[in-house]
């Protein structure tokens, strides 16, 4: 049986993504740790690939993924303590089809540059909920895909 994102991953993250804090934490607290490894991580993993494509596809310089990281982290303390500025680079760069190192970078580290990115770059385009509704849906259909390639080796 192939792996999938859950209705309840997708609505944590929607949650979280759209400021709820509160209903994000009672709804990630209820997340079935096992699926989780799996199909939120994937999840989070397809949403900070596309919110990088839609921010720097059009062109970028290294100064620019500099900045979105600087502001990112200039955001709260929790974001400068969440975000390794190294990593977030890295991972941006990576996802834009750069050959640089990121295998160095442990999941923690990973999941949490990815989720703030991911979160900076929604919070910036000022998505409505149906916009929302609509890039969280691509991103769910680019998980599922990733997680039945998992699969299938």
């Amino acid at each position: 049986m192939a792996l999938a994102v859950t209705d309840e991953q997708l609505a944590t993250l929607r949650a979280l993504l759209s400021g709820e804090v509160e209903k994000y934490r009672g709804l990630f607290d209820r997340l079935d740790r096992r699926a989780a490894q799996d199909g939120y991580t994937a999840l989070i993993a397809a949403g900070f690939f596309e919110a990088v494509d839609r921010k720097f596809s059009t062109g970028y310089e290294y100064a620019d993924i500099i900045d979105f990281v600087g502001r990112l982290r200039a955001q709260s303390d929790a974001a400068a303590e969440d975000v390794d500025p190294h990593a977030a680079e890295l991972l941006i760069r990576h996802s834009l089809g750069e050959d640089v190192p990121v295998d160095e970078i442990d999941t923690k580290t990973m999941v949490s540059a990815q989720t703030r990115v991911l979160g900076r770059v929604v919070q910036e385009e000022g998505m409505s909920g149906a916009e929302l509704d609509s890039f969280l849906a691509d991103v769910r259909q680019l998980a599922d895909n990733w997680l039945g390639r998992e699969q299938e080796q």
